[in-house]
């Protein structure tokens, strides 16, 4: 039985978690595992020099609290039962951070959407690609 379950969630994509929140919720209830709940605010345009010169002061931190209130929000219409959740949110390469929190909490599963592969996900690489072939713990993919 798996006793860390990190469930990765993309804010702007319901694909992401249509499937995969009640699976996770399910699973969780019924093994007495912590569920992990997080979303990555990409960081790549942030990046951009001619970009990062001209994004305000403390933007990140309002992007970080602004994706803190839609994931409390999600998880607050969409979760049909009493199972405590740990949430977290992280600013930087989504697909990095994920695996750096699963790494950091322990987590020994990792239950994630995944969206059938448009031509721009061959181009680019989709973060639940990246997971499966990288993580060091067990990734379980749901399809949409």
């Amino acid at each position: 039985m798996f006793q860390k379950i990190v469930l990765p969630i993309d804010l702007a994509e319901e694909s992401s978690w249509r499937k995969a929140l009640p699976v996770a919720t399910d699973y969780a209830t019924h093994t007495g595992a912590e569920l992990h709940v997080i979303t990555v605010v990409p960081d790549h345009m942030l990046r951009m020099t001619f970009v990062a010169q001209l994004i305000p002061e403390g933007y990140e931190e309002k992007l970080l609290e602004d994706a803190k209130a839609r994931l409390t929000h999600l998880l607050e219409v969409k979760r049909s039962d009493d199972l405590p959740l740990r949430t977290a949110v992280r600013l930087g390469s989504v697909h990095k951070e994920i695996m750096r929190y699963a790494h950091d909490v322990q987590a020994d599963l990792i239950i994630m959407g995944s969206h059938r592969p448009e031509i721009s996900d061959y181009l680019l690489g989709p973060n639940a690609a990246h997971i499966v072939r990288h993580a060091s713990c067990s990734v379980w993919t749901i399809r949409e």
